[in-house]
């Protein structure tokens, strides 16, 4: 029969890696660098690129989980308030000036004074 010379066996002892999810995230986020091979990488940390491919499908997968769905309502409209402190002049359709509260005091004398001439 196929017995080994001195009656042993050869026997290959691999231990499983276990990789904490920063150690993941930091070596995915090595692939997603300029220039990046994911071979490269894989390679790197003695790793397959499918265990690369199977990390970042479960990062998605867990990043999609923390979405709830949300129903938008539409409320009842209220007519907008006037503006305050909004001051208007109008003339025969002509022209209007609107000023708001922050006005700068020089510019509104002279645009009232431009007024007050043109009503001359």
């Amino acid at each position: 029969m196929g017995s080994f010379p001195e009656g042993g066996a050869v026997v290959r002892v691999e231990r499983r890696r276990r990789w904490s999810d920063e150690e993941k995230l930091a070596i995915l986020k090595e692939t997603t660098q300029p220039g990046a091979i994911v071979a490269v990488v894989a390679r790197r940390h003695g790793i397959g690129t499918g265990q690369l491919y199977t990390w970042r499908k479960q990062l998605l997968r867990g990043a999609m989980a923390g979405f709830a769905p949300v129903e938008l309502v539409c409320s009842e409209r209220t007519a907008p308030s006037p503006p305050i402190g909004r001051i208007e002049i109008r003339r025969d359709g002509a022209f209007t000036v609107s000023i708001d509260t922050c006005v700068d005091r020089e510019a509104l004398r002279l645009v009232l004074e431009v007024v007050g001439e043109i009503d001359r």
